[in-house]
């Protein structure tokens, strides 16, 4: 066995169950597509110091790409080692994993020999098998790594997974956490059903990963009817989101005014509001428009004019910003400028960049 969800420290099992904010780091590269590892330690310095709970690295705004160039095991080292001399506050560190089982778990024990709490688990790699072989692979991997299950959305190579799947998923001893990102409520709904089904609501641990709808996922309570009369209420305790790789700051402050509301059990109608104004925002950063090709782009152009990144590359060169979206990605940045942290970086970039 490799590492279990008990061997990990109270503090940040704690943390992971609490609810943190959790950005998908992306990829600093220069001009030549190579690894600009500078300005890599930079963004880890931003979201530490904008107050998040943890990183998740080598995860789809990290860029799958990474496994094909040697980079997967060097940005999870520089992403760890950047965050171990920065701070010493408890924070989760979640690594990507990838492919088929031999590949996942490689990439486990990589994970967890630089120090990482858990797996996100993609299985991209296995569409087109069995619910039976995608819980077999699940269970392999998770002798390594504690998991966190990934429901990533089909226009990015995600599978439709039933109800079926995920309460067989939470059932899984070493899991601890899903990230939902259908983009898709009836898919949302599904995973709910499925932890509560499984009576895993107390250990695993929902993560909105649903970038159409941060807010209504953090506030929302979800009752599952579980037969003689009995009911579990699930709700989303955190955000694992490439949306929160930028304006990070602010993604604390909202997640802070979320966690505030379902503690009152008192949502109002501004906090409501502000669903709609950072879904505008996504569909900038995310390119809806172009059915998400410039996705990532579109968080590095954030980051670019902010003086994070110097550039806007990918590692593959067909990867850039979609027709009209610099237009709209200007648009939200003066319609929603509150939503923005230009201050806080301006404040700190050098620091960052030292």
């Amino acid at each position: 066995m490799g590492l279990h969800h008990t061997d990990l420290s109270p503090d940040v099992l704690g943390l992971l169950r609490e609810g943190a904010v959790i950005p998908a780091h992306p990829l600093a590269l220069d001009a030549d597509r190579q690894l600009d590892a500078r300005r890599q330690r930079a963004l880890t310095r931003y979201y530490l110091d904008a107050g998040v709970g943890g990183l998740a690295v080598g995860v789809h705004t990290t860029q799958f790409a990474i496994r094909d160039v040697g980079l997967y095991e060097p940005v999870l080292r520089l992403a760890a080692e950047a965050a171990r001399a920065w701070t010493d506050r408890r924070l989760v560190m979640v690594a990507g994993l990838c492919g088929t089982t031999d590949q996942a778990i490689s990439e486990a024990k990589i994970a967890v020999a630089n120090g990482y709490h858990a797996g996100l688990l993609s299985l991209a790699a296995m569409k087109g098998s069995s619910v039976d072989a995608l819980i077999a692979h699940c269970e392999a991997v998770s002798r390594e790594i504690p998991l966190i299950g990934f429901y990533l959305q089909s226009a990015v190579g995600g599978m439709t997974l039933g109800v079926d799947f995920w309460q067989r998923f939470a059932a899984i001893d070493n899991v601890v956490a899903i990230k939902v990102a259908p983009f898709h409520r009836y898919r949302t709904l599904d995973v709910a059903r499925g932890v509560a089904l499984a009576r895993a609501e107390d250990r695993v641990t929902l993560y909105t990963g649903n970038d159409d709808h941060i807010v209504l996922d953090l506030v929302t309570p979800f009752d599952v009817r579980r037969g003689n009369g009995e009911t579990a209420r699930v709700r989303f305790r955190g955000g694992l989101l490439g949306h929160w790789s930028v304006w990070t700051s602010k993604a604390v402050e909202l997640m802070q005014r979320c966690r505030a509301a379902r503690e009152a059990g008192h949502v109002d109608a501004d906090l409501l509001a502000l669903d709609a104004r950072v879904t505008d925002c996504n569909a900038a950063f995310f390119d809806v428009a172009n059915n998400f090709h410039g996705c990532i782009a579109g968080c590095h152009e954030i980051l670019r004019l902010q003086g994070l990144l110097e550039g806007i590359w990918c590692l593959d060169p067909e990867e850039g910003l979609g027709p009209g979206q610099k237009a709209e990605i200007d648009r939200v940045r003066v319609e929603h400028a509150d939503l923005g942290d230009d201050d806080f970086v301006r404040a700190n970039l050098a620091r960052w960049l030292a």
